[in-house]
């Protein structure tokens, strides 16, 4: 149960994090994000040193920085945000090059662009080493609530079909001279988006009715392998239990330097 763009996120292999269960994994990236968040922003160092920790993941799961990067772009709209915000905010200011930014702006637009970055990058590296079926299959053995893991699925399938039906359209859009940089593009853009809502819902009934026909009967998903060892949990917990000795340490710090 995959879809052309979450296959396009995993990549295969055979590394000590490819082969650590699917429900370990989630529940480790959802605790590094956690400390992640909840690290006091005046602490820059305590970042660099996550930053170092995923890299390290990153070169177990002999994942190339390429990839990461291409992936990571996802957090574009975040970083225009954050940059607005040094010009934006109010109180004390500093000089960088000629021009006044406000000093919260600095911390916040930071704030915003580390936490975001290295949360994206630990989904990242999530997704590729581990195949969407087995997310899901991990989801299930958490107990999440099953409404929440189908919906979940069919997110995944209908991306699939949205991304197949918007391709086919710009092919047939391209062979009609209407290219990326012709006036008459803005134009027909909007149709665009009302074609590609209808012929996206009719694709999703016909997938839906598919699944009816191959004994889909609304049921959660079943959780899939065996219960993790020991080991594996040990194996999976060293990421966010590193961060967490950061982030105590961070947080220490924080109070110590509040204090005096």
């Amino acid at each position: 149960m995959s879809g052309g763009h979450a296959a396009a996120l995993y990549r295969p292999g055979d590394t000590p994090a490819h082969r650590l269960p699917a429900h370990c994994k989630l529940v480790a990236v959802f605790a590094f994000v956690l400390v992640v968040a909840t690290t006091p922003r005046e602490e820059l160092w305590a970042f660099a040193v996550y930053a170092v920790l995923l890299g390290a993941v990153a070169a177990v799961a002999r994942i190339p920085a390429g990839f990461i990067v291409r992936r990571a772009l996802v957090e574009a709209p975040f970083v225009l945000f954050a940059v607005a915000l040094p010009f934006l905010s109010s109180g004390p200011a500093t000089v960088v090059a000629g021009v006044s930014l406000s000093v919260s702006g600095l911390f916040g637009a930071f704030n915003i662009l580390a936490k975001a970055t290295l949360g994206v990058v630990a989904a990242v590296l999530l997704s590729a080493t581990t195949p969407i079926g087995d997310v899901l299959s991990g989801m299930a053995r958490l107990r999440i609530p099953p409404t929440f893991v189908m919906i979940a699925s069919f997110m995944v399938r209908y991306v699939a079909v949205v991304s197949g039906e918007l391709a086919r359209m710009r092919l047939a859009m391209a062979s009609r001279g209407l290219h990326s940089r012709s006036p008459r593009r803005l134009a027909a853009a909007a149709g665009t988006a009302g074609a590609l809502f209808v012929r996206t819902y009719e694709r999703g009934e016909r997938v839906y009715v598919a699944m009816l026909s191959r004994g889909y009967a609304g049921g959660p998903t079943a959780p899939t392998g065996g219960a993790a060892s020991p080991g594996a949990w040990a194996r999976a917990l060293v990421l966010p239990g590193s961060a967490l000795l950061v982030g105590a340490a961070a947080w220490t710090l924080r109070l110590r330097g509040g204090a005096a």
